[in-house]
Protein backbone atom coordinates (compact mmCIF):
# COMPACT_ATOMS: atom_id res chain seq x y z
CA UNK A 1 0.00 0.00 0.00
CA UNK A 2 1.24 3.50 -0.77
CA UNK A 3 0.24 7.24 1.27
CA UNK A 4 -1.44 9.60 -0.89
CA UNK A 5 -1.61 12.93 0.42
CA UNK A 6 -4.71 14.96 -0.25
CA UNK A 7 -6.95 17.94 1.21
CA UNK A 8 -9.65 17.76 3.71
CA UNK A 9 -12.40 17.64 0.70
CA UNK A 10 -11.01 14.60 -1.06
CA UNK A 11 -12.76 12.50 -3.50
CA UNK A 12 -15.10 9.77 -1.78
CA UNK A 13 -14.18 7.24 -4.48
CA UNK A 14 -12.00 5.90 -1.45
CA UNK A 15 -15.04 5.05 0.35
CA UNK A 16 -16.29 2.75 -2.31
CA UNK A 17 -16.86 -1.29 -2.04
CA UNK A 18 -18.03 -3.61 -4.38
CA UNK A 19 -21.90 -3.30 -3.58
CA UNK A 20 -21.45 0.60 -3.69
CA UNK A 21 -21.09 3.50 -0.88
CA UNK A 22 -20.14 1.43 2.92
CA UNK A 23 -22.29 2.66 5.96
CA UNK A 24 -20.15 4.99 7.68
CA UNK A 25 -19.46 4.16 11.31
CA UNK A 26 -18.85 7.94 11.50
CA UNK A 27 -19.67 11.22 10.50
CA UNK A 28 -18.42 14.31 11.80
CA UNK A 29 -20.17 17.41 9.75
CA UNK A 30 -19.22 21.30 10.25
CA UNK A 31 -18.13 20.50 13.88
CA UNK A 32 -17.48 23.53 15.66
CA UNK A 33 -16.48 23.50 19.03
CA UNK A 34 -16.31 26.91 21.46
CA UNK A 35 -14.99 26.78 25.28
CA UNK A 36 -15.37 29.65 27.79
CA UNK A 37 -11.87 30.11 30.02
CA UNK A 38 -12.68 33.29 31.96
CA UNK A 39 -13.13 35.64 29.74
CA UNK A 40 -11.51 34.69 26.60
CA UNK A 41 -13.15 32.08 24.33
CA UNK A 42 -10.79 29.29 22.83
CA UNK A 43 -11.79 27.56 19.43
CA UNK A 44 -10.99 24.10 20.04
CA UNK A 45 -12.69 22.96 16.75
CA UNK A 46 -13.06 25.02 13.80
CA UNK A 47 -15.05 23.36 11.06
CA UNK A 48 -14.35 19.67 11.16
CA UNK A 49 -15.57 17.60 8.42
CA UNK A 50 -14.48 14.09 8.25
CA UNK A 51 -16.20 10.18 7.36
CA UNK A 52 -14.97 7.17 8.64
CA UNK A 53 -16.64 3.80 6.86
CA UNK A 54 -17.11 1.20 9.12
CA UNK A 55 -13.72 -1.23 9.96
CA UNK A 56 -11.12 1.39 8.96
CA UNK A 57 -8.14 2.23 11.54
CA UNK A 58 -8.02 6.37 11.59
CA UNK A 59 -5.77 8.36 13.56
CA UNK A 60 -5.34 12.31 14.56
CA UNK A 61 -2.48 13.58 14.77
CA UNK A 62 -0.86 16.94 15.81
CA UNK A 63 0.36 18.74 18.55
CA UNK A 64 -0.84 19.17 21.98
CA UNK A 65 -3.66 21.73 21.73
CA UNK A 66 -4.71 20.79 18.11
CA UNK A 67 -8.10 19.53 19.19
CA UNK A 68 -7.36 16.04 18.87
CA UNK A 69 -9.02 14.75 21.91
CA UNK A 70 -11.72 17.41 21.87
CA UNK A 71 -12.86 15.77 18.25
CA UNK A 72 -12.64 12.31 20.02
CA UNK A 73 -14.13 13.40 22.98
CA UNK A 74 -17.71 14.77 20.43
CA UNK A 75 -17.71 11.03 18.48
CA UNK A 76 -17.70 9.51 21.35
CA UNK A 77 -20.71 11.47 22.96
CA UNK A 78 -18.36 12.40 25.79
CA UNK A 79 -18.93 15.84 24.64
CA UNK A 80 -21.86 17.99 22.21
CA UNK A 81 -19.95 20.24 19.61
CA UNK A 82 -21.07 24.04 20.02
CA UNK A 83 -22.84 23.96 16.43
CA UNK A 84 -22.46 21.35 13.63
CA UNK A 85 -23.48 17.87 13.91
CA UNK A 86 -21.99 14.45 14.42
CA UNK A 87 -23.86 10.78 13.36
CA UNK A 88 -22.98 7.49 14.03
CA UNK A 89 -24.14 4.64 12.06
CA UNK A 90 -26.47 7.28 10.77
CA UNK A 91 -27.90 8.44 13.81
CA UNK A 92 -27.61 12.48 15.03
CA UNK A 93 -26.59 12.58 18.01
CA UNK A 94 -27.42 15.91 18.77
CA UNK A 95 -31.46 15.51 20.24
CA UNK A 96 -30.21 12.60 22.64
CA UNK A 97 -30.75 13.29 26.20
CA UNK A 98 -27.80 12.90 28.31
CA UNK A 99 -29.20 9.19 29.66
CA UNK A 100 -29.48 8.13 25.61
CA UNK A 101 -25.74 9.28 24.94
CA UNK A 102 -24.77 7.04 28.00
CA UNK A 103 -26.27 3.87 26.48
CA UNK A 104 -25.36 4.39 22.57
CA UNK A 105 -21.71 4.76 24.24
CA UNK A 106 -22.38 1.34 26.36
CA UNK A 107 -23.88 -0.26 23.29
CA UNK A 108 -21.39 1.05 20.23
CA UNK A 109 -18.40 2.36 22.31
CA UNK A 110 -15.08 0.68 23.90
CA UNK A 111 -12.41 3.76 25.01
CA UNK A 112 -8.60 2.77 25.49
CA UNK A 113 -6.93 6.08 27.86
CA UNK A 114 -3.29 6.90 27.38
CA UNK A 115 -3.38 6.26 31.25
CA UNK A 116 -4.53 2.91 31.27
CA UNK A 117 -7.21 3.69 33.78
CA UNK A 118 -7.03 0.00 35.55
CA UNK A 119 -8.42 -0.51 39.12
CA UNK A 120 -5.17 -1.83 40.65
CA UNK A 121 -7.00 -3.82 43.77
CA UNK A 122 -8.84 -6.15 40.78
CA UNK A 123 -7.51 -8.44 38.82
CA UNK A 124 -7.22 -7.97 34.37
CA UNK A 125 -10.24 -10.36 34.33
CA UNK A 126 -12.11 -8.12 37.33
CA UNK A 127 -10.83 -5.19 35.16
CA UNK A 128 -12.50 -6.26 31.85
CA UNK A 129 -15.39 -7.63 33.59
CA UNK A 130 -16.26 -4.43 34.76
CA UNK A 131 -18.25 -2.70 31.60
CA UNK A 132 -20.35 -6.22 31.54
CA UNK A 133 -21.25 -5.96 35.44
CA UNK A 134 -21.92 -2.28 34.99
CA UNK A 135 -24.45 -3.19 31.74
CA UNK A 136 -26.63 -5.44 34.05
CA UNK A 137 -28.05 -7.73 31.06
CA UNK A 138 -25.23 -10.69 31.63
CA UNK A 139 -25.10 -13.98 33.05
CA UNK A 140 -22.07 -14.70 35.34
CA UNK A 141 -21.28 -17.68 32.65
CA UNK A 142 -21.44 -15.12 29.74
CA UNK A 143 -19.38 -12.28 31.29
CA UNK A 144 -16.53 -15.27 32.04
CA UNK A 145 -16.69 -16.18 28.61
CA UNK A 146 -16.37 -12.83 27.35
CA UNK A 147 -13.76 -11.79 29.73
CA UNK A 148 -11.79 -14.72 28.46
CA UNK A 149 -12.37 -14.34 24.98
CA UNK A 150 -10.79 -10.63 25.19
CA UNK A 151 -7.99 -11.35 26.98
CA UNK A 152 -6.94 -14.20 24.67
CA UNK A 153 -7.52 -11.67 21.71
CA UNK A 154 -4.63 -9.34 23.49
CA UNK A 155 -2.52 -12.19 24.41
CA UNK A 156 -3.27 -12.31 28.33
CA UNK A 157 -5.53 -15.26 29.23
CA UNK A 158 -2.69 -16.43 31.12
CA UNK A 159 -2.72 -13.07 32.94
CA UNK A 160 -6.36 -13.34 34.06
CA UNK A 161 -5.29 -13.06 37.66
CA UNK A 162 -2.75 -10.82 38.17
CA UNK A 163 -3.22 -7.52 39.04
CA UNK A 164 -2.35 -3.91 37.45
CA UNK A 165 1.14 -3.47 39.60
CA UNK A 166 2.38 -7.16 38.41
CA UNK A 167 1.93 -6.09 34.88
CA UNK A 168 3.99 -4.35 32.72
CA UNK A 169 2.68 -1.14 31.03
CA UNK A 170 2.31 -2.60 27.61
CA UNK A 171 0.66 -5.56 29.43
CA UNK A 172 -1.61 -2.93 31.35
CA UNK A 173 -2.41 -1.29 28.37
CA UNK A 174 -3.50 -4.85 26.43
CA UNK A 175 -5.62 -5.43 29.33
CA UNK A 176 -7.84 -1.86 28.43
CA UNK A 177 -7.41 -2.86 25.08
CA UNK A 178 -9.91 -6.04 26.27
CA UNK A 179 -11.66 -4.62 28.52
CA UNK A 180 -12.50 -1.65 25.58
CA UNK A 181 -13.40 -4.49 23.86
CA UNK A 182 -15.52 -7.00 26.25
CA UNK A 183 -19.07 -5.67 25.26
CA UNK A 184 -18.06 -6.24 21.38
CA UNK A 185 -18.51 -2.59 20.53
CA UNK A 186 -18.73 -1.45 17.01
CA UNK A 187 -16.37 1.76 17.70
CA UNK A 188 -13.19 1.89 19.38
CA UNK A 189 -11.99 5.06 20.91
CA UNK A 190 -8.41 5.72 21.79
CA UNK A 191 -6.44 8.48 22.65
CA UNK A 192 -2.77 8.19 23.25
CA UNK A 193 -3.10 4.96 24.03
CA UNK A 194 1.12 4.66 23.14
CA UNK A 195 1.49 7.52 24.62
CA UNK A 196 3.39 6.06 28.41
CA UNK A 197 4.88 3.22 26.44
CA UNK A 198 8.43 2.76 25.29
CA UNK A 199 9.04 2.99 21.34
CA UNK A 200 8.78 -1.18 20.81
CA UNK A 201 5.80 -1.74 23.24
CA UNK A 202 4.15 1.17 21.28
CA UNK A 203 5.00 -0.46 18.28
CA UNK A 204 3.41 -3.64 19.85
CA UNK A 205 0.31 -2.02 21.25
CA UNK A 206 -0.07 -0.12 17.36
CA UNK A 207 0.22 -4.12 16.05
CA UNK A 208 -2.77 -5.68 18.15
CA UNK A 209 -4.82 -2.68 17.39
CA UNK A 210 -4.21 -3.62 13.82
CA UNK A 211 -5.04 -6.96 14.48
CA UNK A 212 -8.55 -5.88 16.11
CA UNK A 213 -9.42 -3.87 13.32
CA UNK A 214 -8.59 -6.54 10.80
CA UNK A 215 -9.89 -9.05 12.36
CA UNK A 216 -12.84 -7.77 14.51
CA UNK A 217 -14.10 -5.44 11.96
CA UNK A 218 -14.26 -2.58 14.87
CA UNK A 219 -13.80 1.00 13.26
CA UNK A 220 -11.00 2.83 15.26
CA UNK A 221 -10.43 6.19 15.61
CA UNK A 222 -6.47 7.28 17.63
CA UNK A 223 -5.44 10.48 19.01
CA UNK A 224 -2.10 10.00 18.56
CA UNK A 225 1.64 11.76 18.77
CA UNK A 226 3.49 8.69 17.70
CA UNK A 227 4.54 8.80 14.37
CA UNK A 228 4.87 5.10 13.71
CA UNK A 229 0.69 5.12 13.82
CA UNK A 230 1.38 6.04 9.84
CA UNK A 231 2.77 2.89 9.34
CA UNK A 232 -1.05 1.22 10.60
CA UNK A 233 -3.58 3.85 10.18
CA UNK A 234 -5.86 2.99 6.35
CA UNK A 235 -6.43 7.11 6.91
CA UNK A 236 -4.49 9.90 8.88
CA UNK A 237 -5.67 13.39 9.14
CA UNK A 238 -3.15 15.66 10.73
CA UNK A 239 -4.44 18.52 12.67
CA UNK A 240 -3.61 21.58 13.82
CA UNK A 241 -5.36 24.47 15.64
CA UNK A 242 -8.53 23.10 15.92
CA UNK A 243 -8.62 21.89 11.97
CA UNK A 244 -7.83 18.99 9.56
CA UNK A 245 -5.01 20.50 7.26
CA UNK A 246 -4.02 17.36 5.80
CA UNK A 247 -5.01 13.94 4.86
CA UNK A 248 -3.16 10.89 4.09
CA UNK A 249 -5.11 7.63 2.40
CA UNK A 250 -3.37 4.57 2.41
CA UNK A 251 -3.91 3.35 -1.04
CA UNK A 252 -3.53 -0.10 -3.35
Amino acid sequence: MRPESSSQTHPDSWLLDKDGFKQPAIQVVDVVRKYKVGSEEVQALRGINLTVPEGQFVALMGRSGSGKTTLLNIIGGLDRPTTGEVFISGQSLSNLSEGELTKLRRSQFGFVFQSFALIPILSAAENVELPLRIAGKYSLRERKQRVMEALSLVGLAKWAEHRPYEMSGGQQQRVAIARALVTRPKILIADEPTGELDSKTGQMVLNLLRKVVDESKVTLVMATHDPAVEEYADVLYRMQDGQIIDTLIKTM
